[in-house]
């Protein structure tokens, strides 16, 4: 985990592209070794005999990777950004992984949180921390309307659905004076408890970038959705969205409520999008239509499918590759949308499990699921 952590912060502190290029070379040189010599899978099967020591190595991974880059504005940015695409990545995970439910408006409900944030902070005296609730509230709010005419179609139908409110949601922000219409909105700087995260962090002599409380508490949001979603597998719950992603049919002749299973799925996911959004645009201190386009939904989807649909662990490589290659090499910035095809098919043609496969659900006597 030491070793994972390293690389990602070497990777946001390289500056020329020949030492990303080296960066990235030695990533899948050092996989193949770890294979073929077998110690991936002996850290595979110490992961799974102690996932919540892997979680806490994760954690601690990422603060010693806040600590290592305190002054880096730029690579701390990232590194939030990266933190809030994986809360919205688990939340599509509830939906497209365990529910089955084809949703091609993740940035649409990310942009609805960080508009109503936008919203709430400046024209109410509301506290920021019911703020960012709001903004998730809102999201699943606008999902659980969604969902009906979700339920009422299939497959393809029903992710023409999700795509046509993407559209609609940002033509809707971008002709609306109220919301700013195409030039957004301001935010104020994000205050909960009295800490003001726009304010450089100040632990003695030692001075961190305002960016750094941001990162704490992305890290926080990220850590607790990880938790939510986790326990919803382990769930009762989870196994009912399990069986009606395989089979509705047999899903239903068994008792198991269909749209029941669908609405929360779809809503909870759209919460943690929502919520997630809420922080970004507080982040920022911006928000405009152009943030929240269906090529953005498109990012979204390439994060789940490139780390493994249903695999909570696999988002957050995901994203790191998503987000932060594209910052690193500027030449490919107008032909990120082509890198993300070709991501994506390359992963469905070699790999179509993802980069961290979800293991197939197991009950055995005495043992948890």
């Amino acid at each position: 985990m030491a070793l994972v952590f390293a690389y990602l912060g070497a990777l946001l502190h390289a500056e020329s592209q020949v030492a990303v290029g080296v960066l990235l070379v030695a990533a899948p040189a050092a996989l193949v070794a770890a294979r073929r010599t077998g110690i991936a899978t002996q850290l595979a099967g110490t992961a799974n005999a102690a996932p919540r020591l892997l979680g806490v190595g994760c954690v601690l991974g990422a603060l010693v990777l806040v600590a290592a880059l305190h002054d880096v504005h730029f690579a701390l940015l990232l590194l939030c950004t990266v933190l809030l695409y994986t809360v919205v990545g688990l939340g599509l995970n509830l939906q497209f992984g365990y529910a089955g439910i084809v949703n091609f408006a993740g940035a649409a409900f990310f942009g609805t949180g960080s508009y109503t944030a936008a919203v709430l902070a400046t024209q109410t005296a509301l506290p920021h921390g019911l703020v960012l609730l709001c903004g998730g509230v809102v999201a699943a709010a606008l999902g659980s309307l969604l969902i009906w005419p979700v339920l009422r179609t299939r497959g393809h139908y029903a992710a023409l659905v999700t795509i046509a409110f993407g559209i609609l949601f940002r033509n809707f922000v971008e002709v609306n004076d109220t919301l700013g219409g195409p030039q957004g909105l301001r935010i104020p700087g994000l205050s909960l408890l009295g800490w003001k995260l726009a304010d450089p962090l100040s632990v003695g002599d030692f001075e961190f970038s305002f960016y750094a409380n941001y990162a704490l508490l992305a890290l926080a949001l990220c850590a607790l959705a990880f938790v939510l979603v986790r326990r919803v597998e382990r769930s009762w719950i989870g196994l009912s969205m399990d069986m009606i992603r395989t089979d509705e049919v047999a899903a239903a002749t068994f008792g198991v409520n269909i749209a029941r299973g669908k609405v929360l799925a779809f809503t909870l996911g759209n919460f943690l999008a929502g919520l997630a959004g809420a922080v970004y645009g507080m982040m920022t201190g911006y928000v405009a239509p152009n943030n929240f386009t269906f090529g953005d939904s498109l990012i979204l989807v390439s994060i789940v499918v490139l780390g493994g649909i249903g695999s909570p662990w696999g988002l957050l490589p995901a994203a790191t590759i998503v987000l932060i290659l594209p910052e690193k090499f500027q030449f490919i910035q107008e032909y990120r949308f082509l890198l993300y095809a070709v991501l994506v098919i390359l992963i469905l043609l070699f790999r179509p499990d993802g980069l961290l496969p979800r293991a197939a659900r197991r009950y055995f006597p005495g043992t948890a699921p």
